[in-house]
């Protein structure tokens, strides 16, 4: 007797999207690489997301610090044209490169994807107000588009995405999504 198959899995976020409009195929690949950043670091001790595994500067707990101030850059003091004086500054980064990924006392797991959470849902609703053609100055590029804004976070975080995931990978053997 031939097994009769199940039903098929539920369709993934991004799959969900394969034929919708350009802005929500922008948002949830964007949300869908935000989640795996907070997927692969939940869970892990604050010893843990300190730990320097590879050679460079990163860490579990500094790519979600890096996160962090990356979506402030691009939706509040780029899209938003918030003055820099109104968001916190980057600790250090006139002068080190890896400030943005360096850990300070009290920098605690909890603390970081909370401070990236809200960031998140802050340039969600800061993205909302405007088309994805709307444009903001840039100090190097001239001019950039919410849709340019969209497509480099989309890259900026699955990057790091990657790299979170070689690192829970190296701290205790989780794999998957």
């Amino acid at each position: 007797m031939e097994a009769t198959p199940g039903p098929d899995p539920p369709l993934f976020p991004d799959e969900l999207v394969a034929s919708a409009g350009e802005r929500a195929v922008l948002e949830t690949f964007l949300d869908l690489y935000r989640d795996a950043i907070i997927r692969k670091v939940r869970g892990v001790s604050d010893e843990d997301a300190q730990l320097r595994l590879v050679g460079s500067a990163s860490t579990l707990g500094g790519i979600v610090k890096h996160l962090h101030w990356v979506e402030l850059e691009w939706f509040q003091r780029v899209l938003a044209r918030r003055l820099v004086e109104d968001l916190p500054p980057v600790p250090g980064a006139d002068s080190d490169p890896d400030a943005e990924f360096r850990l300070e006392p009290g920098d605690t797991v909890e603390h970081l994807l909370a401070e990236y959470e809200a960031a998140c849902a802050t340039s969600r609703e800061t993205a909302a107000a405007h088309a994805l053609g709307d444009v903001a100055p840039h100090f190097r590029m001239g001019e950039v588009s919410l849709r340019w804004i969209y497509v480099h976070m989309i890259e900026e975080t699955a990057r790091h995405a990657g790299h979170a995931h070689i690192l829970r990978e190296l701290i205790d053997g989780t794999t998957g999504t």
